[in-house]
């Protein structure tokens, strides 16, 4: 004889019953999260006296790029240099470049951010530091670059819908101001020189400017020394024990208004 079974409901679990199930939608978490998200593991939590920011790619603005672009946003590098700033453990920052430039303001705000912290900072410029990477390679205290790299300095563009106004040109006009007086001083380059190798004509195919490769870099007086990693830390090693911020012909951090 067959015996009808009670219909039994399933018991609710709780949300604290739960089994965690690991899904692609998870979010992994410590230093996997920040290399993922900032393209660096979480510098409080190594054991270093040294805070390296990586320049790469495109830097990113304020309009997101396409996703198969390598970019550094300004928005992930400005919190980080704010962190080493603040944080008593980390004694100098390294910054290393390979990049072929970007958006223009947001380079200008990275640059601002080096060449304004009190910490001793070095630059490495490997592979490329181009365009508004210019700025950036030399904000730092003490700048190096590979003998193999190269730096291309050309004349800002404008991307989009341009109205032909002399608005238009005067605004132009004021921001490659900004990049020719920042780079002027902080490096030892003068204005005349920078401008002469940004208005060249003849070099690059598609533009007006020139590719400046290391050593050139450095007897123009853009960057201070050809060097690689091992050069650029054992500078930040002397600058965070010497007695002085900066050296007397070249002043550091000096921002003009």
């Amino acid at each position: 004889m067959n015996r009808r079974r009670e219909f039994q409901p399933p018991a609710l679990l709780s949300s604290g019953d739960m089994p965690a199930s690991p899904g692609p939608e998870s979010p992994p978490a410590g230093p996997v999260q920040a290399l993922e998200r900032l393209g660096q593991t979480h510098v409080p939590e190594l054991d270093t006296e040294w805070y390296c920011i990586p320049i790469i790619g495109q830097i990113e603005g304020h309009m997101v790029l396409p996703p198969q672009n390598k970019t550094t946003k300004y928005e992930h590098v400005i919190p980080q240099l704010v962190a080493a700033e603040q944080n008593e453990k980390i004694k100098g920052v390294l910054v290393i470049l390979n990049t072929v430039g970007g958006d223009v303001e947001a380079g200008l705000a990275i640059a601002e951010m080096i060449a304004t912290m009190t910490k001793p900072t070095v630059s490495l410029v490997l592979g490329g530091g181009h365009s508004i990477g210019v700025p950036i390679a030399v904000a730092g205290r003490y700048s190096f670059i590979a003998e193999s790299a190269t730096m291309t300095i050309h004349p800002i563009r404008l991307s989009g819908l341009v109205i032909g106004a002399p608005a238009s040109w005067e605004y132009l006009e004021r921001m490659q101001e900004r990049v020719v007086r920042f780079v002027v001083e902080h490096s030892r380059i003068s204005e005349a020189q920078f401008r002469e190798l940004m208005m060249k004509t003849g070099e690059l195919a598609r533009d007006i400017g020139t590719t400046v490769m290391g050593r050139d870099a450095v007897r123009y007086g853009l960057i201070d020394e050809i060097g690689g990693i091992g050069q650029a830390l054992a500078k930040l090693r002397e600058l965070a024990e010497g007695p002085g911020p900066a050296s007397p012909d070249r002043p550091a951090g000096r921002v003009v208004q």
